[in-house]
């Protein structure tokens, strides 16, 4: 094999990602295979890090080792393994491979082998053809060219402790998130958002997550918690949300015997359940004024009363508050103490909802797609290359959490459409049942052209002015499908503004 390329790279100044998917490709062109993938372990799954030649569904994908037999199989040899067209084990890339057209779904040749990183299992190189490709040739140069693979992984591995060490202080490598893809995305808004959250890691300052509903702002909680000083300690939740107002004060900070009918036994509240840990109060504006103003005094003082008592109790927690409401808007409205707000909102951090988020749809589609693959026992499940561009094309008032429901929606449907759980199922756009799908058949990014307003010179100039903003509000209003908050940006207006003008121009 040629080693010119890889070399030439260790050379060179690149991001982590960008050696390892350099890598890949050139391991693909240099042994004339369909696919290439390099896969991290992660105690029994292995998480796909580069791939050259798969879906971009697949780099979102995470696979169980008890679950796919051939890559069990080469994480537990020493040597090269290699599955031809007479094996009767499934290939995990069934189905995902860029040159899999028509019925040719199956892949025909498979190569794979363990890679190491200083000494230590790092995971798999899996080389994947839709005809005969590996010889004895080339299984005896991909063994020949391991210790090179190994040393571009490390150069990456080396990379990215450097910048770590940079920005960040290192943690315990205990750490749950340390080696598993708990956010999953590479937009530049999630890697500065995720950026942003190890920034602040060493520091015990309240976070407030902000963002629309199924954003996924309970993940980048437990993500802020395994990055921070006291990821061993408990992350306790509370879903203020489901709360009923008599048990909040109870369930936050714990009651004492008889306090109330029914309380036959002193139990410590999610503070004291906190303690030296993290607290993360999910939909905190849906807490009453009432329980409000004794939360605050627990995150000023630490001090907490258990319902019925009198006697002080001392926590250590850190607060990690979560909302899918404006809460300054709240405290505007005399919905939300103000005090608290700015005791919240010391750091806060905003997720960007899923339309922001440009291909990381198509990875956790990947990510969804694999899970409901397992849990409805088939082959293979992929999407269609014209449901790949429905998903990237839909508005998602619903977030991530709507994608996940659309997935697992579509995978029961194509599942029925199919003949046997030994097809490789294929999800087409129409069976995911996202409304609107002609209406976005391109992009909301794509229309910025000028509107052509008609202008009669017979009126008033300021009528024209009038008309004319009505006119262009009205247009990009429509064009955004009435999202406010995007037409607000395009017009270059705050929201509430362009709310007021929309409502003195006669729109609302």
């Amino acid at each position: 094999m040629s080693h010119h390329l890889i070399i030439e790279d260790l050379n060179k100044e690149l991001s982590p990602t960008q050696r390892l998917a350099r890598l890949a490709t050139t391991i693909k062109t240099e042994f004339g295979c369909s696919a290439v993938g390099l896969l991290r372990l992660h105690h029994d799954t292995l998480l796909m890090e580069a791939a050259a030649g798969l879906s971009p569904d697949t780099l979102g994908r995470q696979f169980k080792l008890a679950e796919h037999p051939r890559l069990q199989t080469i994480v537990n040899d020493s040597a090269p393994v290699h599955f031809d067209q007479n094996s009767s084990l499934p290939d995990p890339y069934d189905g995902l491979v860029d040159e899999s057209l028509g019925e040719n779904l199956h892949v025909h040749d498979c190569l794979g082998c363990k890679l190491f990183v200083n000494g230590q299992l790092w995971g798999i190189i899996t080389l994947d053809a839709m005809k005969d490709t590996f010889t004895k040739a080339n299984k005896e140069k991909l063994f020949q060219s391991i210790h090179l693979f190994e040393a571009s992984i490390r150069m990456a591995q080396i990379e990215k402790q450097l910048a770590e060490q940079q920005l960040f202080t290192p943690i315990d490598a205990q750490s749950e998130i340390k080696n598993n893809r708990k956010v999953i995305g590479d937009s530049p808004a999630i890697l500065h958002l995720t950026e942003e959250i190890r920034l602040i890691s060493d520091s015990d300052l309240p976070l407030l997550i902000t963002g629309e509903t199924g954003v996924g702002k309970d993940v980048f909680a437990h993500y802020a918690h395994a990055y921070s000083k006291r990821h061993a300690r408990p992350l306790i939740i509370v879903n203020c949300a489901a709360l009923p107002d008599a048990l909040a004060e109870s369930e936050l900070f714990g009651h004492v015997k008889g306090a109330f009918s029914g309380a036959t036994h002193e139990r410590i509240g999610r503070f004291e359940a906190a303690d030296n840990g993290t607290l993360f109060l999910d939909e905190i504006g849906e807490l009453s004024l009432s329980i409000q103003s004794k939360l605050l005094r627990a995150i000023q003082n630490g001090e907490i009363q258990r319902l019925g008592s009198d006697k002080l109790h001392y926590v250590n927690v850190r607060i990690i508050a979560a909302s899918n409401r404006d809460l300054k808007k709240e405290v505007e409205e005399g919905n939300f103490r103000k005090d608290l707000y700015h005791r919240l909102s010391v750091y806060p951090l905003h997720i960007p909802p899923l339309r922001e988020r440009g291909n990381d749809i198509l990875l956790l589609a990947g990510y969804f797609l694999e899970l409901n693959r397992s849990r409805l026992g088939l082959r293979g499940l992929r999407l269609s290359p014209s449901a790949s561009q429905a998903l990237l094309h839909y508005h998602w008032p619903g977030n991530v959490r709507e994608l996940e429901h659309i997935i697992s929606r579509a995978s029961l449907k194509a599942r029925g459409a199919s003949h046997s759980r030994h097809d490789i199922v294929t999800i087409e756009s129409y069976q995911l049942d996202i409304d609107n799908l002609s209406e976005q058949a391109h992009p909301i990014q794509d229309t910025h052209t000028a509107p052509a307003i008609p202008v009669d010179t017979s009126l008033p100039l300021k009528v024209l002015i009038q008309n004319f903003e009505k006119e262009v509000i009205q247009q990009t209003l429509e064009q955004t499908h009435y999202r406010w908050t995007e037409a607000g940006k395009r017009l270059g207006i705050d929201t509430s503004n362009l709310h007021k003008l929309a409502k003195k121009l006669g729109l609302k």
